[in-house]
């Protein structure tokens, strides 16, 4: 049986790409993404995310979960801590600035200052901005994108064997581990284990959870021997080998390696020719702040 991450056949313009072509695109588009901190450079960027969604007939119930623990991770982690410590930004951050927000806490006998300016959540905006991006970029991957697929793309574009049939079983590890997490479960349940009624304080709520821990994890230990060997049996890494699959690029694969080509390096003009891209802040954002 083959274990996805929920891939199906769309008929999108996006899984009819081939799948060399996607990952260029991405990548250069990463790269692209990665030079910029203007907020207004990175909203175009976003909209191409977007419009990646949009041709690849991907639905909100699909990945849900995965965009709840983005959105929790990015909002909660990284702008607050950036909001409080300016941590992780360009100087224009981490110094004073036009100041929204300050308070004197006094905990544990230490005297702690927070401090909110224009410049510290205008960047945690365009932080925001640039992590849902970069996440929204290869999120849609193995939604739409054949896992047969995985090895093959790899090897085609040019890395060793060994490093494409390690990507091929990454993406397969997680979905394998959550198919036999929830078949332990309800093994478990059948016999009268009760989830929903663990009780006590965090440390005898895992002492509890062994009867599902420990299986799942002897298993994938097992699963991973079991893949060794049969690769060992094969002299899998002695010679190039085959793969099944062969790859053919299309019309439309030169143009969308193209597009992200020309991405790329307009955005190493505008960024290193122009000097556009660094830290903005508008400056009716900057009339809102008391200059400290």
């Amino acid at each position: 049986m083959l274990v996805t991450w929920k891939y199906r056949p769309r008929d999108s313009f996006v899984e009819k790409a081939d799948p060399r072509a996607r990952w260029i695109f991405s990548f250069l588009v990463l790269f692209a993404l990665t030079l910029f901190w203007d907020i207004r450079l990175l909203l175009f960027f976003l909209a191409i995310v977007v419009a990646q969604y949009i041709l690849a007939k991907v639905t909100w119930e699909e990945t849900r979960r995965a965009w709840i623990f983005i959105l929790v991770f990015v909002v909660g982690i990284v702008a607050l801590n950036t909001l409080f410590t300016g941590r992780g930004g360009p100087a224009e951050v981490l110094g004073a600035g036009h100041v929204l927000w300050r308070a004197e806490w006094r905990i544990l006998g230490l005297n702690i200052h927070p401090t909110i300016t224009v410049e510290r959540v205008w960047f945690a905006v365009s932080q925001v901005v640039r992590m849902l991006s970069i996440s929204g970029l290869f999120l849609i991957v193995p939604y739409t994108m054949n896992p047969r697929h995985y090895g093959v793309t790899f090897r085609r574009i040019g890395v060793p064997d060994r490093f494409a049939f390690s990507m091929d079983l990454a993406f397969r590890f997680v979905p394998t581990l959550a198919r036999d997490f929830n078949t332990t479960l309800d093994a478990q349940k059948a016999r009268g284990y009760e989830v929903e009624k663990l009780e006590g304080g965090i440390i005898a709520q895992i002492r509890k959870m062994a009867p599902l821990v420990v299986p799942v994890t002897m298993n994938a230990i097992l699963s991973g021997e079991d893949i060794t060997n049969a690769m060992d049996l094969r002299c899998f890494g002695t010679e190039p080998r085959t793969w099944i699959h062969e790859l053919t690029y299309k019309r439309w694969d030169y143009v969308l390696i193209g597009v992200s080509i020309l991405v790329f390096v307009a955005s190493l003009v505008v960024r290193y020719g122009f000097r556009i891209g660094t830290f903005w802040v508008p400056d009716w954002a900057l009339a809102w702040g008391i200059v400290s």
